[in-house]
């Protein structure tokens, strides 16, 4: 695999550029990828129903994040945890949509 130093102006790429996807990884690096083609894809009614829980548990973990107090205890964690808040607040709406 292909590594590189970014200046510290680039460090903060994400999204996408024409049909390529700059992607964090878990190391606190990033790396660029080819956009997957989605378009032919033939989704299930279970992926369909999980596609939309998901979706719900990422609105929820951004209103929880917009509050001030739930903010400052999700970045604490995650800063425990070397993840980022936006990650454990969805991680924390899915469990609760299972359980």
């Amino acid at each position: 695999m292909t590594k590189a130093k970014l200046n510290p102006i680039l460090l903060e790429l994400h999204g996408k550029m024409g049909d390529m996807v700059f992607r964090r990884i878990r190391n606190g690096g990033i790396s660029l990828i080819r956009k997957a083609d989605m378009s032919k894809v033939k989704w299930s009614a279970a992926q369909i129903a999980q596609r939309k829980r998901f979706r719900e548990a990422v609105a929820l973990a951004h209103q929880a994040l917009a509050d001030p107090a739930q903010r400052a205890e999700y970045e604490r964690s995650a800063a425990k945890t070397g993840k980022r808040a936006i990650e454990l607040a969805i991680s924390d709406f899915v469990r609760k949509q299972k359980g």
